[in-house]
């Protein structure tokens, strides 16, 4: 079974490891390129990019992602939406929520992947299914985390409620990195065991085991992945595209993607992540200190430039 891969450069890429600063200047000359590559889809909108266009940028987000749209038309666009919170910080009104994503999917967007901090399915119910009313494609999420209280019933019950809601497919979203190699390849396991259901795997670099866990998963049944170009990968971003396409190559997984297309990319954002150096993240390498902490990769890059703001870094 091919695996897609969807591709976060646009959006989680950056927003882990230089604080949702890339501005729509800087992606629209590799467009064309990311376009050509053949992802399952390009995830380029949602999480705190709505806010850092506002509040740090001065870009408009709506126009943002129309002339991404422009600019990749081929491949379906992606977004993280979350839930009844849309892409703000408090509860929306249900009216709301539909109106918000009738306006997404009319400027361009065509998968939301929809999901609740509480991993509590009302607060996703009404996204969901203004998603599949206006004919785009419907993700629900299971909010990876590891307590006393989560066990793997947990994210079984989890499933069957968001299927029952109305989904297109489910996303593990391994936002801090914790999902160890054998529970990915468990939990994919027991979900496409009892469940007929699209599965797809995101996972963050953080702690050193998303590579293994997005293997484990692809031999468990998943069907795809995230991953980020090499150049804005790891740390507190995620695996590198070119080498999980290299180690499907020639295998019943294979991603037919192009790993000089792919090269080419990642010598561009090379040079433009120079530009955000300011906002880069401390982490070299792993923190380990995330398996107990479990701190999102997203928000880390803004919680550490928050805390050097109020002169708190230490």
């Amino acid at each position: 079974m091919t695996i897609a891969i969807t591709d976060v450069v646009l959006r989680d890429a950056h927003q882990s490891l230089f604080a949702t600063r890339l501005r729509l200047d800087d992606m629209l000359p590799i467009a064309a390129a990311l376009d050509d590559v053949g992802y399952g889809s390009l995830e380029c909108w949602g999480g705190a990019t709505f806010d850092a266009c506002i509040r740090f940028l001065g870009e408009d987000p709506w126009l943002r992602l129309r002339e991404l749209k422009k600019a990749m038309p081929k491949t379906p666009l992606q977004m993280l939406l979350r839930g009844q919170n849309l892409l703000g910080y408090r509860h929306y009104a249900d009216d709301v929520v539909e109106r918000f994503v009738e306006r997404a999917v009319k400027n361009g967007m065509d998968v939301f992947r929809v999901f609740d901090a509480m991993n509590d399915p009302r607060n996703m119910k009404a996204a969901l299914q203004a998603v599949r009313s206006h004919g785009a494609h419907a993700q629900g999420t299971l909010s990876y985390t590891t307590s006393p209280a989560h066990t793997l019933q947990t994210w079984l019950d989890l499933t069957e409620q968001l299927l029952e809601t109305g989904v297109d497919s489910i996303a593990i979203k391994d936002m801090s990195g914790i999902l160890t190699p054998m529970a990915a390849y468990e939990l994919v396991s027991e979900i496409k065991k009892r469940f007929e259901v699209r599965l797809h795997l995101h996972c963050h670099a953080t702690t050193g085991m998303a590579e293994m866990a997005l293997l484990k998963a692809i031999e468990a049944g998943v069907d795809g992945v995230d991953t980020a170009i090499s150049s804005m990968s790891a740390t507190y971003g995620h695996p590198a595209t070119e080498a999980l396409v290299a180690t499907l190559a020639g295998t019943e997984h294979d991603t037919g993607l192009d790993i000089l297309k792919l090269e080419n990319i990642a010598a561009y954002f090379r040079e433009v992540r120079k530009k955000y150096h300011a906002f880069e993240g401390q982490l070299k390498g792993y923190d380990s200190r995330i398996l107990v902490a479990q701190v999102p990769g997203g928000m880390l890059t803004n919680l550490e430039g928050q805390l050097k703001q109020q002169n708190a870094a230490d």
